[in-house]
């Protein structure tokens, strides 16, 4: 049987507004396999993105249990989750974030500029992850050079160069145009079917949730249902 990468139980994640107190999540559990595409779906203030931050490590729980990739996030310091999500997470959003005077293949570069790599291993491993997504032959070009769909496959170059277990998307394709978007989202599918990346994704757009193998639901901090979609 295949192994959970992420595990929640019954985390609560709450926010003060002045004197009163927000429950984002409420007492959420939930598993996430090794290799699954899950979609994250739901009303604006749901909780979706408040999920996928605690998934990723960005933000912590209230109460209750997360683990990911065998590690307890809610029990580590702010140094060790720091140092933890660059070993562990690649992060893809809808804007990109790409900086706009390095070429395609610094933009992949730069979190490898945190390790103990040489100048000339770093373009190595920029250029083959720029190959497993497509676009090694925009290597040169910069942000301004590119299309949507190509900007976008940077950034998910970028999110795998340090070899992560999980991706986690916010909105990767609400940016793009319908042939770019399912251009990503074939990208995704393939980096976890056929490379065993764990892909959770933060998604409005239903026609984007179906390239993902199991869409969950979320309302009021809570997971409604989880739809598996047939291979």
């Amino acid at each position: 049987m295949t192994e959970a990468i992420v595990s929640l139980r019954n985390v609560v994640k709450e926010y003060q507004r002045g004197k009163q107190t927000i429950e984002v999540i409420a007492g959420l559990s939930l598993d996430i396999l090794k290799g699954e595409f899950v979609a994250l779906m739901g009303p604006s203030g749901s909780g979706k993105t408040t999920l996928l931050n605690l998934i990723g490590g960005l933000d912590r729980p209230t109460s209750g249990e997360i683990t990911v990739a065998g590690q307890r996030l809610d029990q580590l310091k702010s140094g060790a989750l720091s140092d933890w999500r660059a070993n562990n997470v690649g992060f893809v959003f809808q804007f990109y974030n790409l900086m706009p005077m390095l070429s395609a293949q610094r933009n992949v570069e730069l979190p490898l500029l945190l390790t103990n790599l040489a100048a000339a291993q770093r373009k190595t491993n920029a250029m083959a992850a720029l190959t497993l997504v497509g676009i090694a032959d925009r290597a040169k070009h910069k942000p301004n050079e590119l299309s949507g769909g190509q900007a976008q496959r940077v950034a998910i170059a970028r999110a795998l160069v340090a070899d992560p277990s999980l991706l986690v998307c916010d909105e990767p394709t609400g940016d793009l145009d319908r042939k770019s978007a399912d251009e990503v989202l074939r990208l995704l599918q393939i980096l976890s079917r056929e490379h065993g990346k764990t892909v959770v994704m933060v998604t409005h757009d239903p026609k984007a949730a179906e390239f993902a193998g199991r869409q969950l639901h979320m309302d009021k901090g809570t997971l409604l249902d989880a739809t598996r979609v047939a291979a």
